[in-house]
């Protein structure tokens, strides 16, 4: 399984890229791929609405609030760069595991 590319900025809060997914059937964390966090959202990308879904879901799926989810660049791109506050690197890194295995369908 490949990992998120995690970096901590001098005031401590952690950033890595996010490949965003418009118009999906749910919004949802889904891999990594490339060093970035792959992320469908049911919003189209139209009026900010994408991004609004990209901080919401992130936020849920990360357990914080969504005032510690900040897009720091790529409002129009699909490939963004999201900046955490509040965590340590070894907390987003669990928390992004935890994440992935909410997502991942089980086996019966």
């Amino acid at each position: 399984m490949e990992t998120v590319a995690l970096t901590v900025t001098k005031e401590g809060a952690v950033r890595f890229e996010v490949q965003a997914r418009p118009r999906a059937r749910a919004s949802r964390v889904i891999a990594a791929k490339g060093g970035a966090l792959v992320v469908q959202l049911a919003a189209p990308p139209v009026d900010g609405k994408a991004n609004d879904a990209l901080i919401e879901t992130l936020a849920q799926a990360l357990g914080v609030a969504r005032r510690d989810v900040v897009l720091v660049r790529g409002d129009t791109a699909r490939l963004k760069v999201i900046e955490l506050r509040g965590l340590t690197r070894a907390e987003v890194e669990a928390r992004l595991a935890a994440a992935f295995a909410a997502s991942t369908p089980r086996s019966r």
